[in-house]
């Protein structure tokens, strides 16, 4: 079994590697090292912006989940965004996702955060099970972008 822990700057090239395997999933998305590292390193440095936590399998990191912070109007104080979640391809199948899922809910949870809100591409039902399973349930708003530069 994974052991689920913060991320640590000594972590950033398996976050960068599990990114790149994201990016290459999701149809909106192209991987990029120097903005993954970029992003990742600040919200290592700048910790008030979220959190990065990952599944260990000994000293490799096998998985990650992000949790963004912001504050919501509708709901009155703070919610976070789950922005990325990658397990491995060959640690997929052992239950990694559902521990890091569970254990960002339980970090928001612990944290005062009111909501956790979600992408993922349209035709990927196996996430959307996963997450379904852990109390996401689908919106009536539709995803929208403006893209301001880096495209």
């Amino acid at each position: 079994m994974h052991s689920i822990t913060p991320a640590t700057r000594a972590d950033l090239p398996h976050l960068v590697s599990l990114l790149h395997l994201l990016f290459t999933q999701e149809a909106d998305f192209q991987p990029d090292a120097a903005l993954q590292t970029a992003a990742l390193e600040h919200i290592l440095d700048f910790p008030q912006t979220g959190t990065i936590l990952v599944a260990r399998s000994g000293r490799d990191v096998v998985g990650m989940i992000s949790l963004l912070f912001t504050i919501s109007t509708a709901k009155g104080g703070p919610v976070c965004w789950l922005e990325d979640m990658i397990v491995h391809p060959d640690h997929r199948g052992e239950g990694t996702g559902a521990r890091l899922l569970t254990a960002a809910i339980d970090y928001a949870r612990a944290h005062g955060f009111l909501r956790i809100t979600l992408l993922t591409d349209a035709d990927n039902s196996a996430a959307q099970q996963l997450y379904r399973r852990h109390g996401f349930t689908d919106s009536r708003m539709s995803v929208l972008r403006l893209h301001l530069g880096r495209e």
